[in-house]
């Protein structure tokens, strides 16, 4: 493994895993032992591991999602010892390492736990309601044809790293899995406030976030009660911030709005 410790010390772990065959069948926690884990593996690496010795066993392997591997994707959505994405700050479940924990530790591997965000089976969740709330307004509309190039129109700096720094949001569910009201604010807030900061977003700026929050709650997620668990567990730190944006753009859309639902 490239840039492993040849000196770490391999660990044994008991895990305990989250397992349920589909949607519409009862879930529990079942008990497993891995050995010989490097400290240098991810903690996707480690549950390749697992499953290897399962399928070596004729059983059924743990489903998990996965794609990119590199933080990025948003994907590896996992509820690790009662924390969204597992004990290290501003990581992503595949970036995790398993030096994060120790020889003999118990680990605890959940789905995220929200009606939104039903479970297709084991720790592989459903997280298409935030494609619908997406859809719902996250969008712009531009004129074609002799319409100027979108990177020559002047932005002041820091707006354009606020709403840079809105759109790394990648959608992993976390504030979610997080919130005690399994709210999506710090994510629809984050994809508001990017559009709504830029000068292309302005087109759509009222009706966006009157579509995007009716879909949100259309879809069942919880309201928000200012905790701040969902930035507090936000793998790449989206700011609470983009919620008291979120909250403004509502208001000023609701006041001019012919929608009084």
């Amino acid at each position: 493994m490239a840039g492993s410790n040849p000196n770490a010390k391999p660990m044994n772990l008991t895990l305990n895993v989250w397992r349920q065959p589909n949607r519409n069948t009862q879930g529990k926690i079942v008990e497993y032992q891995v050995k010989d884990i490097s400290p240098d593996m991810s903690f996707l690496e480690m549950l390749d591991v697992l499953n290897e010795d399962l399928l070596r066993g004729g059983q059924d392997p743990v489903a998990f999602d996965h794609d990119c591997r590199e933080g990025i994707c948003g994907s590896c959505d996992l509820f690790i010892n009662g924390r969204s994405h597992g004990p290290e700050k501003g990581t992503t479940t595949c970036q995790l390492h398993m030096r994060k924990f120790s020889d003999g530790d118990t680990i605890t591997i959940e789905p995220w736990r929200a009606n939104a965000f039903p479970v297709n089976k084991d720790l592989s969740v459903d997280r298409s309601a935030f494609d619908r709330i997406i859809q719902a307004g996250g969008y712009v509309s531009v004129n074609t044809g002799g319409a100027p190039d979108g990177n020559e129109i002047p932005i002041p700096k820091d707006i354009s790293d606020r709403a840079f720094e809105a759109a790394t949001c990648i959608g992993c569910g976390a504030c979610v899995a997080a919130c005690k009201n399994s709210s999506a604010m710090l994510f629809v807030s984050a994809k508001v406030s990017q559009l709504a900061l830029l000068p292309q977003g302005q087109v759509e700026r009222k009706t966006r976030v009157e579509n995007m929050v009716a879909r949100m709650d259309i879809e069942g997620f919880g309201a928000c009660s200012n905790i701040g668990s969902c930035a507090a567990e936000c793998p790449v730190g989206i700011s609470l911030e983009n919620i008291a944006i979120l909250n403004r753009e509502f208001l000023a859309a609701k006041a001019v709005s012919n929608n009084l639902a």
